[in-house]
């Protein structure tokens, strides 16, 4: 028997290439279910994953109800009703867009469509973490630029001029996220537009727009306005946060037509289910409830933003639906401790950002109850 054969007997893993051997998986925030089985609590709150505690509207889940009933037939692989849904929303041609299962799904297929071991990717130190691992996984050179200090305007927050700076003759993809995941944090729209002016050609700038209906009402930019003067612009949203459709999983992308081809050329045919189809054009259709939604959110945030600052504690800016809570030590244990009060948050020590946690906003009897939870578990731990 060969070497190689008797290598691929023992450890199969190993027949995987070799970027993707060296990945670090991506790690999600905590599940109720995951917190139940571990600990046997109940009553669990989620503050860890940035989903929208409002949920969808009444006439989403009747839409994506109705939808069950045809649930034996394959979904309409090219979301025919979906786009077209979009495309009079935004204001764009249909062939302008590329459903994702989630706006992760498209983070891939972008990575994939533009990147080779001969390429670069550059992003932001803090940045989303799919960034890295996308880019890491095509063999490409990951090329992370340092955030701007925390004696900055915008603390943690991207560094646009160093990005620029940053991009090379062999740089395809550059992730700009604003607002920013995990940070909150916010880049004035005339400074990405700059950024954007200042890429050649041959780089596409990925604006994730996860948090766009959060933001904006905070005077994030609306890529979709720089598209028909900017064709290596890539635009990405998602129904998983202010449309309150994270289980379902639907995020697309807003593009030149040529870059929507080659990214369709790629994506799975049945990649959006029927009932998360339907959920996402009937969301579309109630923006009063999202508005509503992410109105309450943003009052919330407020309201938690100053009880952290009245309890000393600081916190990054955030023009999103989270805010980055920094500690005096290492996160991990306060983390812990509120687990075991039921209450889920998300420690970032692997994004460099150990003696932070990410709490998303939620209800406002959740957030009073972190609010109260938070300094008995802090003084416990500083004894």
């Amino acid at each position: 028997m060969s070497t190689d054969r008797q290598t691929a007997d023992r450890h199969p893993g190993r027949l995987a290439v070799p970027a993707v051997r060296e990945l670090s998986p991506y790690v999600p925030g905590k599940p109720i279910s995951e917190l139940e089985r571990e600990f046997g609590i109940r009553d669990i709150v989620k503050l860890a994953s940035n989903e929208n505690p409002y949920g969808p509207s009444p006439h989403t889940l009747a839409a994506m109800r109705a939808a069950l009933d045809q649930v034996w037939l394959y979904p309409d692989g090219s979301c025919h009703d979906l786009k077209q849904g979009l495309a009079r929303h935004l204001g764009v041609d249909a062939d302008c867009l590329t459903l994702g299962n989630g706006s992760n799904d498209l983070l891939v297929l972008l990575a994939e469509a533009f990147l080779t071991p001969s390429h670069s990717a550059v992003f932001s130190q803090y940045g989303f973490a799919l960034y890295p691992l996308v880019t890491r996984e095509t063999g490409a050179q990951a090329i992370e630029v340092p955030a701007l200090g925390y004696d900055s305007d915008m603390p943690l927050g991207h560094d646009i001029a160093a990005m620029t700076a940053a991009i090379a003759p062999n740089t395809r993809l550059v992730f700009v996220a604003n607002p920013n995941n995990p940070t909150g944090t916010w880049a004035p729209p005339a400074t990405v537009k700059r950024l954007l002016e200042q890429s050649p050609s041959s780089t596409l700038l990925v604006l994730d727009e996860a948090y766009f209906e959060y933001g904006h009402a905070r005077g994030t930019q609306d890529g979709v306005a720089w598209l028909a003067e900017h064709p290596n612009l890539v635009i990405l949203r998602t129904f998983s946060k202010a449309y309150g459709l994270a289980g379902a999983r639907v995020g697309y992308a807003i593009s030149h037509p040529e870059v929507a081809e080659v990214l369709n050329r790629l994506r799975p045919a049945f990649n959006v289910n029927s009932p998360a189809q339907a959920g996402a054009l009937a969301a579309l259709a109630d923006q009063a409830h999202m508005r509503q939604a992410v109105d309450r959110t943003m009052r919330e945030l407020a309201r938690v933003e100053a009880e952290f600052k009245r309890l000393g504690r600081w916190t990054a800016p955030s023009a999103a639906n989270f805010l980055l809570l920094r500690l005096d030590g290492p996160a991990a244990p306060v983390f812990e401790q509120l687990l075991r009060r039921g209450l889920i948050v998300r420690p970032l020590a692997g994004y460099g950002l150990a003696n932070c946690l990410r709490i998303s906003i939620g209800l406002s009897q959740d957030n009073d109850r972190l609010l109260a939870a938070l300094p008995q578990v802090l003084a416990a731990s500083a004894a």
